[in-house]
């Protein structure tokens, strides 16, 4: 069988400008049958995501995915709240790590994995705007040099 491995259907590329990932879980998704259909087209949107605790089961919020064409009566809500499977330890783990304040579950990754969805979990802290000065500063060095050294090898 032929198949990418782990080649992102929807990215939260803004995550890590605007957090700092400290460490990362996969987690399944509870989805419809046309909701699977569309995220496999490509047609979901996890930039304004979060995921919380909620009655003891994790939840991911603001999560957009697209209704499917061909769905009719069976699309549901975009935006509804979607359930996440991990086990109990990962989710004790989690609600005990967003009690902190500052703390926050971000989606980074939307994906097919041996052909079940899942999704990539950060356990992120917010970055003040200096930070944000800062990464990009650094950003900018590494650019340069890594020009200069190819410039440089020419």
């Amino acid at each position: 069988m032929n198949q990418q491995k782990n080649k992102p259907l929807a990215q939260n590329r803004k995550a890590r400008y605007d957090y700092t990932i400290d460490d990362t879980i996969e987690a399944g998704l509870v989805l419809t049958g046309t909701e699977i259909k569309s995220i496999r087209r490509g047609s979901a949107n996890i930039a304004d995501a979060y995921a919380r605790v909620y009655k003891g089961e994790m939840y991911v919020y603001n999560m957009h995915i697209a209704p499917y064409e061909e769905g009719n009566r069976y699309n549901t809500d975009p935006l509804r709240t979607r359930k996440l499977l991990l086990h109990r330890k990962e989710i004790d783990r989690l609600y005990g790590i967003l009690k902190d304040p500052g703390t926050a579950v971000i989606p980074l990754k939307l994906y097919i994995k041996n052909g079940v969805c899942k999704m990539l979990l950060g356990i992120a802290t917010g970055k003040k705007k200096h930070d944000k000065r800062q990464a990009i500063k650094e950003k900018q060095v590494k650019r340069d040099m890594a020009r200069a050294i190819k410039s440089y090898n020419q």
